[in-house]
């Protein structure tokens, strides 16, 4: 009897590769069809979307106050008033108590960063989706945060809202 049951465990090990085997090829056989669907409907999506496509990934924020990525120091000063402190690669706007700016410039003078602070509920601070194009979900503490890239208009804007009562919203475009 012993015999035949150690004839019986050889055979099954012997046995279980092939079976290993044989389920792993229809695993990769059914994920490689289901793959081909999927990157078919992906496709297509993309087809009709594309006209939108373009158009979804446009900044909602272009500018603050006037002033641009790629702007001259000499044409934001001019724009902006207020400027609390000025230096070679960033300058300073105080707007109010619930409103400030740094604008930040490459070697070349050029803005490279706009970063603006809204500090407090009285602050008139912008949506998320004035300056995202979305509705942003607050976290459970009330703060919010979300970066978009547009590599053809050469920038990104973020949106970052702290929690708490009284909550500093930033908004900042960078140069890519």
């Amino acid at each position: 009897m012993r015999i035949k049951s150690k004839s019986i465990f050889y055979s099954t090990l012997l046995l279980l590769p092939a079976i290993v085997l044989l389920l792993a090829v229809n695993i990769v056989t059914a994920q490689t069809t289901a793959g081909i669907s999927t990157q078919t409907e992906v496709a297509k999506a993309s087809e009709s979307k594309a006209g939108n496509l373009s158009a979804a990934n446009t900044p909602v924020f272009t500018d603050y106050r006037g002033v641009r990525i790629g702007m001259s120091a000499e044409e934001v000063r001019s724009k902006l008033d207020r400027l609390k402190d000025a230096g070679p690669g960033q300058d300073f706007f105080v707007f109010s108590e619930h409103e400030s700016a740094q604008i930040y410039y490459d070697e070349d003078k050029k803005v490279t960063a706009i970063s603006v602070d809204y500090f407090g509920d009285k602050s008139k601070a912008p949506s998320s989706n004035a300056v995202l194009g979305v509705d942003l979900q607050a976290k459970q503490d009330g703060s919010m945060y979300q970066l978009n890239r547009y590599p053809e208009a050469g920038y990104w804007v973020s949106y970052n809202r702290t929690a708490g009562d009284n909550p500093i919203v930033t908004v900042t475009m960078q140069k890519i």
